[in-house]
Parts: C-alpha cells; structure tokens; sequence
C-alpha cells in the first residue's frame, strides 16, 4: 500500500521594487472595485446616499478615488518608511487592513439602498487583499 501526499499550490508572490509594489497595488484594487461598482449597478444599487437634504452619488470616478487615494498615500508612507525598517511593512500589513475592513461600518451606517452597501462594503473588502499583497511583494523586493 502506497500513501499519496499532495499539496495545494501556495500562491506565488513576486518580488517588486517599491512603485511597482505601490502602483501595482493601486491599479489592480481600482480595476476589481469598478467591476465590483458595475455588478451593484447592474444588481440595481442606486448609489445615492442623502445627508442631510442633499443627495450624494457615488459613481465611478467617486470608486477610484476612494480606492486610490487612501492605498496609495498608506503604501507610499510604508514603503518611505521601510527604508528605515523593512519591519513596518508587516506591520502596515495588518493596520491598513483593519483599516480597510473597519471603514465597512461607515458604508453600513450610510443610507445606502442594499445593494449599494453590499457592493461598496465588498469594495473595502477588496482594499485588504490588494494591500497584503502588494506590501508582500516589497518585502520580498528589498529582502531578496
């Protein structure tokens, strides 16, 4: 009797330079939240939120803004500070995804009819992954 052992394949992660880390990360978490946006809008998600009398919408430029801006300013300051500790990159590893996965309240207190919410909270969702990865891939960059 023979025992065979297999082994799930482990995601390959490469190692990159610092902006294509950043730049990478930001690109690929744009692209995945606008399709996500299309699904809502085709779902019937309305993306309009009323605060206070006035009516906001979110619409796509809105989506690559709030992926962009927030990755790219927290991964811009941890690849600046990694030049003094590669350490902090693990360490905004775990910060920027509990940020990203704790602004999912601030969605879910909007408004927002349900399949706004559900795609916007999925966009945050998305934030954390692409974070990971991206900051992964610089460490594997200046410890390789």
């Amino acid at each position: 009797m023979t025992i065979t052992q297999t082994t799930a394949p482990a995601l390959r992660i490469p190692a990159v330079n610092r902006p294509v880390a950043v730049l990478g990360s930001v690109v690929v978490a744009v692209a995945v939240n606008l399709v996500v946006w299309l699904i809502g809008e085709a779902a019937g998600g309305s993306f309009e939120v009323v605060d206070k009398g006035v009516t906001t919408y979110v619409g796509g430029s809105g989506v690559i803004m709030s992926s962009a801006v927030p990755l790219l300013i927290g991964m811009t300051l941890a690849a600046l500070l990694s030049y003094r500790w590669v350490g902090v990159l693990r360490v905004a590893q775990v910060v920027g995804s509990v940020l990203a996965v704790a602004t999912i309240g601030l969605t879910v207190s909007a408004t927002f009819d349900t399949a706004s919410t559900i795609a916007l909270s999925v966009m945050h969702l998305v934030l954390a992954p692409a974070l990971i990865v991206g900051l992964e891939a610089m460490r594997r960059g200046l410890t390789a």
